[in-house]
């Protein structure tokens, strides 16, 4: 089944007000494989040009997700509020931007400078963009529509390495001017689609207090969804160097195997959100993961961590889409966008959180300690998930809409 097959997933035609799903897949796509393509390059750009030792690198990294964690929620209600087409399209042209800062950045403050523009690039494109595609999609359909959809997300974040290496052969400079091209072609197919219908009942855009922006109902599906990205930045962070350490090999497939076991996961398991609710797929796939990070953690031969590897890969792959559909169970369906924008804020958070933090537990306990934290991580965050199902008990609910969306998430 392919990801335009929904009700609201086809182009649309004149007089229509389908979101164009595809063109939007394909542009959160090029963004994403830009920012992926820096997260190959930047490190060692930033050594050899700016003479920056690992945290200079480290730094450089992480800015870009925390300007993208403080960037979502906004998009997100942006998205809501009836303006995806124009901050989408802002996203990109802000990639773009970035990628042209880190071609010409005269030292390392530029070179931040243009990270956080690269990161509000990539909040605004695909927070903005999932509101629109959520457009018209039943309750029911919610879970597995995020779940596919953040294929584009992820497909770019998995190939932008690659973008990068193909790119490298041409010199450092090509891989800038590639990832300058991937933004602008983002910004181009915004352009070709037509504009976003308005509804009735959308929220006004700017914000009128605090929870206009961080809804009550996304930050403990946020929490949880955070906690699991801890695994995953410890394994980003921490898997190759752990085995090449232990002198089995193995260390060159670690990260494929990861990302294969996540991608397919995704792409067949997003409909058993919908199926079998978003918080009883977490309590699976989180015990998945855990199990998966103890593995890697017992032993840094391959015979056991790439196992573990690929159960982490298949455990955080359904957290994001049964996160959606927890988030809006509790939030309800008006403002999809700047719920799910805060909740996704979570996942860049915690892997902003992981890197350093599994740095320094390795650097001063020991590598599997380091993974033995995150899957205790992946522990707190079933306990979360359990206090979310608690919750989530039948209860009178104002609207329709909402009852099914809870009756969808749960």
């Amino acid at each position: 089944m392919e990801i335009n097959e929904v009700p609201t997933r086809q182009e649309p035609a004149a007089g229509t007000t389908g979101p164009p799903v595809r063109r939007l897949w394909s542009a959160v796509l090029c963004g994403y494989l830009a920012f992926g393509a820096t997260l190959q390059a930047l490190p060692g750009y930033v050594i050899e040009r700016f003479t920056g030792g690992t945290v200079a690198a480290g730094w450089a990294v992480g800015i870009a997700f925390a300007a993208t964690a403080l960037g979502r929620p906004w998009a997100g209600r942006a998205g809501d509020a009836g303006r995806s087409r124009p901050v989408v399209l802002a996203g990109g042209l802000l990639i773009a931007l970035g990628a042209l800062g880190h071609l010409l950045a005269p030292d390392l403050a530029v070179l931040l400078l243009a990270r956080v523009v690269m990161g509000a690039g990539e909040a605004a494109v695909f927070s903005a963009a999932l509101p629109w595609v959520l457009t018209g999609t039943p309750p029911e359909r919610r879970g597995r529509v995020a779940g596919w959809f953040g294929l584009s997300m992820w497909g770019g974040l998995a190939a932008g390495p690659l973008v990068a290496i193909a790119a490298g052969s041409g010199g450092p400079r090509a891989v800038w001017w590639t990832v300058l091209g991937l933004g602008l072609a983002c910004a181009l197919l915004v352009v070709t689609t037509g504009p976003q219908p308005v509804h009735e009942d959308r929220p006004a855009f700017r914000p009128r207090g605090v929870r206009d922006l961080v809804p009550a109902g996304a930050v403990l599906p946020g929490l949880g969804l955070g906690l699991s990205a801890y695994g995953y930045g410890t394994v980003t962070t921490l898997l190759v160097l752990y085995l090449t350490s232990g002198g089995h090999g193995g260390q060159n497939a670690a990260l494929a195997v990861f990302a294969g076991a996540f991608l397919v996961t995704r792409w067949l398991g997003s409909p058993r959100v919908d199926r079998h609710g978003g918080t009883r797929v977490a309590l699976v796939v989180l015990t998945i993961e855990s199990a998966g990070l103890l593995l890697v953690a017992r032993s840094p031969d391959p015979v056991t961590a790439l196992p573990g590897a690929a159960l982490v890969g298949v455990g955080l792959s359904l957290m994001f889409p049964a996160t959606v559909a927890m988030t809006l169970a509790r939030s309800g369906p008006v403002r999809p966008g700047v719920s799910v924008g805060l909740t996704t804020s979570f996942w860049d958070l915690g892997i902003l959180v992981a890197g350093p933090t599994a740095g320094l537990i390795s650097a001063h306990v020991g590598d599997r300690a380091a993974f033995l934290t995150a899957a205790a991580a992946a522990a707190l965050a079933l306990v979360v998930t359990f206090a979310l199902r608690r919750e989530a008990a039948p209860r009178k609910i104002g609207c329709g809409a909402c009852a099914s969306g809870l009756r969808s998430g749960t």
